[in-house]
């Protein structure tokens, strides 16, 4: 074998190995975040709290902080080591899920999740900077489609652990038990990972200068497909946070369903469909993008606008087996969006853009999708109590699902002025 082959070998052996403990973080990213919701009507219970505090913790508690830090800290990966920085934040998350656990109080459990928050704040931006610069252009949305595979088997291991650990032994154990392993991840991942040299997938070198955040959000408002990209991510993510934080109450709720059966059947929903989802999201991207780079975002408008009508069955079915059968579509075609968006994202910023770029992205998510939707069905539930009683969630939840058409429309809209936008020297 020649030594270029070898080194070849090798480096694929580096970027695979790279990618593949970064999925184990993220998973434990979203194991950490989602546990919550399969706790939600166990805390409701132990604690007394309304469905609008409830999603105060679900979503704005903890978006705020990790949507506003997330950007001075990709400030930073742009310049410092990532790896590091991701290993540090994993730390700190984990150990703030733990003390979840301790929680006597609402208060109690407001500031363990925005310590949550906090910590995840580091994993994202970063992660997405060193995959580009692990993997060329042609592969990058697969490759990110990989990484975000850790939302789904985050969701589906934190549903079923939760439901477990919470029917046999309580809440306060199930933080503790979830929490603890991320801290050991984090030394493997500090002292296994390579960090990459910017630039290497693509043979570019980064200048010496370092857009300034102000400079890297003008930059990124002039290109109209980021525009409409940002706002068709947040509404799909608005839905989506909404729907996987009040999913397992409304199945406890609407169908008399026990904690352990939801995390069951829920976690195999959300983490298989969700993942394959994920995954062919960025592979039809990568397959489709590469012949006309409109349709990389195409794909993802003619998911979500299948999955807007699919959702009245999920939510009006007459029993809950109906339910979940009908839910595992809408599931696989809501995660088609992930990938390609991040890609995208990737592609019409500079090199030393990127970690602020995928920042300001998940900072315009987050605070619209994971702030606002789970906060928003509980409001709206509580509104609708007084008409509609224990189902009140269910209806919260379906009025939501509509606004998947609208995030169709400007997934179209990006895709028609991407290629235009995107960086190509």
């Amino acid at each position: 074998m020649s030594d270029t082959a070898s080194e070849k070998i090798k480096s694929q052996s580096v970027r695979n190995y790279a990618l593949g403990i970064l999925v184990i973080v993220y998973t434990f990213n979203f194991i950490d975040r989602n546990i919550l919701s399969i706790l939600l009507q166990s805390i409701k219970t132990d604690l007394n709290l309304s469905d609008t505090s409830l999603g105060l913790l679900s979503g704005f508690a903890f978006a705020a902080f990790y949507a506003t830090l997330g950007i001075p800290i990709a400030k930073y990966a742009d310049r410092g080591n990532r790896r590091n920085l991701i290993s540090i934040s994993l730390a700190i998350w984990s150990l703030m899920t733990a003390l979840s656990g301790l929680a006597q109080n609402f208060l109690h459990l407001l500031l363990a999740r925005i310590g949550v928050g906090i910590g995840e704040a580091g994993c994202s931006p970063p992660a997405h900077s060193m995959i580009s610069d692990y993997f060329p252009a042609n592969k990058r949305s697969t490759a990110l489609g990989i990484y975000s595979l850790g939302i789904p088997f985050g969701i589906m291991f934190g549903l079923f652990a939760g439901g477990w650990i919470d029917e046999m032994f309580g809440w306060r154990t199930a933080f503790f038990i979830v929490g603890v392993p991320g801290i050991l991840i984090a030394i493997l991942f500090r002292f296994t990972v390579k960090e990459p040299i910017r630039g290497q997938a693509e043979g570019k070198v980064a200048s010496e200068n370092q857009p300034t955040i102000y400079e890297t959000i003008s930059y990124l408002l002039k290109k109209k497909s980021f525009r409409h990209l940002a706002f068709a991510a947040s509404l799909a993510a608005f839905v989506g946070y909404g729907a996987i934080n009040w999913l397992p109450s409304f199945f406890q709720r609407s169908y008399g369903m026990p904690t352990s059966d939801v995390g069951w059947y829920l976690g195999l929903i959300l983490g298989l469909p969700g993942g394959l989802g994920i995954f062919l999201g960025g592979y039809l991207s990568d397959y489709f993008g590469s012949r006309d780079v409109r349709w990389s975002l195409w794909v993802a408008a003619i998911a979500m606008g299948l999955t807007a009508p699919l959702y009245y069955f999920v939510y009006m079915s007459p029993t809950a087996n109906t339910s979940l059968l009908w839910l595992i579509i809408p599931v696989a075609l809501g995660n088609f969006y992930q990938a390609a968006t991040f890609s995208q994202t990737q592609g019409v910023v500079e090199l030393k853009m990127r970690s602020v770029a995928a920042a300001i992205l998940l900072f315009i998510i987050n605070i619209i999708g994971l702030g606002f939707g789970p906060s928003a069905v509980g409001i709206v539930s509580d509104i609708l109590q007084s008409e509609y009683g224990k189902e009140s969630l269910r209806y919260s939840l379906l009025i939501f699902a509509s606004l998947k058409i609208w995030c169709a429309f400007h997934y179209y809209m990006a895709g028609r002025y991407l290629k235009d936008d995107l960086v190509t020297n």
